[in-house]
């Protein structure tokens, strides 16, 4: 029994390996390449029909489109803020207070030409407001008037060579606030428009590494200082305005003399901006100029720095933080510093 069932797992073997030798041989016998030259091979002909000719092609004229388009090399920007503060308090109001009513308003504009490598900036700067207490004097909380002006050439990636001209001074007169013997309020008068006024000029070099950022070396800078009424360079006493023999008058102010009217420096200026979106919707915007007279020891340097933080709050309103510290000996041997808080709307052109 076991031979038979031996013999025939032998015949099933063998049977499998034939089949496998076939089928190799048929996969050869397949894939062996038949020599075709010289056989006789004719193809029938397609019973579709065919027809020969040339296929005429009608040109179709086209009307070129001409676009009217232009390239506006300049961009602005123009900013209008409005800020108001009122408070008012009855006569019988317990907690202490005094009625007040503030104003204040910033016109911002900036003009940007931008051509190959040439460069021209516009940018005026106004700003104006009074606060009126009960009882006492109107007082300036904002004045101001500047207009700087930037030509540039480029030299390589981050240099260029420029040219400027700004100007600087005050809408409204300003006092000095003190008290006469009966407690009333006294001005006394010590700037107004043009008194003093200032007009730089300056040309060298500017390292600007991206948009945010720029350094004006000016190499070559002259300011004119300018003082037009001497009414600033008297004093008057606030206990006896009217006597003339208690007023005193200062030989000189702002760095120019009694008897004349403007006063030229030359010197080496350095002017560095800086003006960035620092966070979402919040605009940091800083200026640092130092202006170092060529003919004065250095102890003279002048420095003002203007920091000015804006966040916009919805579309129209927005909070800023303004800080301006300057330190000047025409003016003062110590240094004089502003701060100014207001919520108020801003309009910005375009939009």
């Amino acid at each position: 029994m076991f031979f038979f069932v031996a013999m025939k797992i032998f015949y099933a073997y063998l049977l499998f390996v034939f089949m496998g030798i076939t089928s190799l041989r048929a996969q050869e016998v397949d894939t062996i390449p038949i020599n075709t030259k010289g056989l006789d091979i004719k193809l029938k002909r397609s019973p579709l029909p065919s027809r020969t000719g040339t296929i005429p092609f009608k040109p179709v004229e086209l009307n070129p489109v001409v676009v009217d388009a232009r390239v506006n090399y300049w961009k602005t920007r123009t900013s209008v803020g409005i800020n108001v503060n009122q408070a008012t308090f009855s006569n019988n109001w317990k907690g202490g207070g005094v009625n007040s009513l503030a104003v204040g308003g910033l016109v911002n504009y900036k003009a940007e030409y931008a051509k190959e490598s040439y460069s021209y900036i516009s940018e005026v700067v106004l700003e104006y407001g009074k606060v009126k207490n009960k009882d006492q004097l109107q007082k300036k909380t904002r004045d101001r008037i500047f207009w700087d002006n930037k030509a540039a050439l480029q030299l390589s990636k981050n240099w260029y060579f420029f040219g400027s001209v700004s100007f600087e001074s005050q809408f409204d007169a300003g006092y000095s606030y003190s008290k006469t013997s009966d407690g009333r309020e006294f001005p006394n008068l010590i700037s107004r428009f043009m008194a003093p006024g200032y007009l730089t000029e300056s040309f060298g070099f500017e390292y600007k590494p991206n948009k945010f950022f720029s350094t004006r070396i000016g190499t070559g800078s002259a300011r004119q200082t300018f003082v037009l009424d001497t009414a600033v360079y008297i004093t008057q006493d606030p206990n006896d305005p009217d006597n003339p023999a208690k007023n005193k008058r200062a030989a000189t102010k702002y760095g120019v003399d009694f008897n004349k009217k403007f006063k030229n420096e030359l010197a080496f200026q350095i002017v560095s901006n800086f003006e960035k979106e620092v966070l979402t919707n919040t605009m940091l915007k800083a200026r640092y100029q130092m202006f170092i007279p060529y003919d004065r020891a250095l102890a003279h340097v002048d420095h003002r720095l203007d920091v000015s933080v804006t966040s916009k709050l919805n579309r129209l309103m927005n909070v800023s933080l303004t800080c301006v510290g300057l330190f000047d000996k025409d003016n003062d041997t110590k240094i004089q510093a502003s701060q100014a808080l207001a919520l108020g709307v801003m309009f910005v052109f375009p939009r």
